[in-house]
């Protein structure tokens, strides 16, 4: 195996190992943890659809008796190219989740929000759990804020502009030629009153 190759899977590896929660040796109660999410945590599930990210998240788990308890919020930024023009730009997200960790006979995770731990097991690794809440309030459409606000100058979006008002003018032209002429006559009863 190539030394690299093998050096970036170690450093995947212990990257996600810092999202294990041994919850055995924790006392009753909550319990907060916070973490730095940036663009290595996403590379290591192959998610690419952004140049970086830097995103805070804030977990408070709770144990209780029988059951775990996670609230989980996240606050930050995505570098993204926008859908229209294409110029990259910080996507501020933010987003929470709750999820609930019980015992049973095995593993399972077919619930968004339930998690079946079989008994016996003494640590939660949530790094997939915090990937796809991420990743879900990335929202599908993304546009710069200069073209909400129309500051943002660029060719692609001026020729965008262009297109819209050629299409606008198409679109009078063919309704004005396609008025019915009985249109007209039912007009005329109305204004010879």
């Amino acid at each position: 195996m190539h030394p690299e190759v093998s050096g970036q899977i170690v450093v995947t590896m212990k990257q996600l190992n810092e999202f294990l929660i041994p919850f055995a040796g924790l006392k009753l109660g909550k319990h907060q943890f916070e973490y730095q999410i940036n663009k290595a945590f996403f590379d290591s599930f192959d998610y690419d659809d952004f140049e970086s990210a830097t995103i805070k998240v804030s977990v408070v788990f709770e144990k209780k008796n029988t059951m775990l308890e996670l609230n989980i919020k996240h606050n930050g930024t995505v570098y993204v190219p926008c859908d229209l023009t294409n110029e990259m730009f910080d996507l501020p997200i933010k987003g929470k989740g709750r999820l609930l960790v019980q015992f049973g006979e095995a593993y399972n995770d077919d619930n968004d929000e339930l998690l079946i731990l079989p008994h016996g097991e003494h640590q939660i690794n949530i790094s997939q759990f915090i990937y796809e809440m991420i990743v879900l309030s990335i929202p599908l459409r993304r546009v710069h804020p200069g073209v909400k606000d129309g500051t943002l100058n660029t060719e692609s979006l001026q020729k965008l502009n262009e297109l819209r008002v050629e299409e606008v003018q198409e679109e009078k032209n063919k309704a004005a030629e396609n008025i019915d002429p009985r249109w007209d006559k039912l007009k005329q009863l109305l204004t010879d009153k």
